[in-house]
């Protein structure tokens, strides 16, 4: 009977007869994929040293302090003003879809 060896052979010899058409399309196919491997792997390569010589430079100036960014008048503990909107305590602002502008309910 035939060994495994001889089984592989033939079965790689049938299979090269019956996919002979379709063989360079997936060779063109597997070398579109690799070169696309290889330009994705180039250009995380790229972007990974960019990112390295930034965080070098950013190493290498000096460290100023960093101050908090507040509008002039605005201390840091004050509520949030939002344009627009008048809220006084104990007053809860509804709007009416019907009018124009918004209207208040007292609510004690």
């Amino acid at each position: 009977m035939f060994g495994l060896s001889e089984l592989a052979i033939i079965l790689i010899v049938l299979i090269a007869v019956l996919a002979a058409k379709k063989l360079p399309e997936l060779a063109r196919s597997a070398g579109k994929s690799a070169r696309i491997l290889k330009a994705e792997a180039r250009a995380a390569e790229a972007e990974a040293e960019a990112q390295e010589d930034e965080r070098r430079a950013q190493a290498q100036q000096p460290q100023q302090p960093q101050q908090a960014h507040q509008p002039l008048g605005e201390q840091p503990d004050a509520p949030r003003v939002i344009r627009g909107e008048t809220v006084i305590k104990g007053e809860t602002v509804t709007r009416d879809a019907a009018a124009d502008g918004s209207r208040t309910q007292q609510q004690r």
